[in-house]
């Protein structure tokens, strides 16, 4: 995707928005942005949500996974999503277990304000001049190896 993006960005007019579609991970939002993509849609906050998967800055968290069994965290510190404020990734995740409904919804909050607050991020480093030392970060942290 990148080689084409690189490819074809150049070629399109500055002066209209440039859309990517599909697109919605978030080292990918990442990697087209700095690359001049504009906009964006995608369903991947919400499927991550049905498998039960949250986007933190540290990476994918599976809540199906038993060490959130006891975990009284939220999702991730410092998120100012409904999720993150009321409710617990031990909680989240047994409603994940039990194929509650209200799991999907949880997550699909968080997801979705997560890419809000990178996004947000990242158009403050455009107008900052720091674009390139903020996905650098931000890429280190959420794709590294869990130890």
């Amino acid at each position: 995707m990148y080689a084409t993006l690189d490819f074809s960005v150049p070629m399109l007019p500055e002066n209209k928005p440039r859309y990517l579609m599909g697109v919605g991970d978030p080292d990918d939002l990442c990697e087209a942005i700095t690359r001049g993509i504009d906009i964006f849609d995608c369903v991947i906050p919400t499927r991550l949500a049905r498998h039960g998967t949250a986007l933190t800055a540290d990476g994918r968290l599976n809540m199906r996974n038993a060490r959130f069994i006891h975990d009284t965290q939220p999702l991730e510190h410092g998120c100012d999503c409904y999720a993150c404020q009321n409710f617990t990734r031990a909680y989240i995740r047994h409603l994940v277990a039990a194929k509650e409904l209200l799991a999907h919804y949880l997550l699909s909050v968080h997801n979705i304000r997560f890419l809000i607050r990178h996004v947000q991020s990242m158009r403050q480093a455009i107008i900052e001049g720091r674009l390139e030392t903020y996905t650098s970060e931000f890429l280190n942290r959420f794709m590294k190896k869990p130890a």
